[in-house]
């Protein structure tokens, strides 16, 4: 599939209806005290940065963001793939989007928290297939059952 990465406000019914599906997945797999959403409104801050990947005829059909919480560390934020196509590199070209701006901001390290579990083994494959290794909590997320934990040191001397 081809699809089209770009960078777009969260303020839009389509983005929307996506956070709202990912949301609908996310109820299931864990109790919401270890689910660490972003609200559309919070991913139009700026410090956030959305990239949305949309189909041949235009369709939202996956996002991801970038939070960027210092000089040295950004975040991998609300990542979703719609079911219907899953397998097809969505997830990688918007990580590869994110992890590009990364550099380009010279952070040091991006890092991201998602869910354990069966419901979340597609989302591990993707964050190891690109190089993010298991780690430890980090900021403010609690150590629990219910978090996994990755991050990714970034080259900046990559660009040169």
């Amino acid at each position: 599939m081809t699809v089209t990465i770009t960078l777009e406000t969260p303020l839009q019914d389509e983005i929307r209806a996506l956070v709202s599906r990912l949301n609908d997945h996310l109820i299931p797999l864990s109790p919401l005290e270890f689910q660490f959403k972003m609200t559309v409104e919070q991913m139009a801050g700026d410090d956030t940065t959305l990239f949305v990947a949309r189909d041949q005829a235009g369709k939202a059909v996956g996002m991801g963001a970038l939070k960027v919480h210092s000089p040295e560390l950004g975040e991998v934020k609300r990542m979703f793939t719609d079911p219907a196509v899953r397998g097809q590199r969505v997830g990688s070209a918007l990580l590869a989007a994110i992890v590009a701006l990364a550099r380009s901001k010279n952070l040091a390290m991006l890092m991201l928290e998602t869910g354990t579990g069966e419901g979340m083994a597609e989302a591990h494959r993707l964050y190891t297939r690109s190089g993010f290794k298991a780690r430890g909590p980090f900021l403010d997320y609690p150590d629990s059952e219910w978090s996994a934990f990755f991050e990714l040191p970034l080259d900046v001397a990559q660009l040169a």
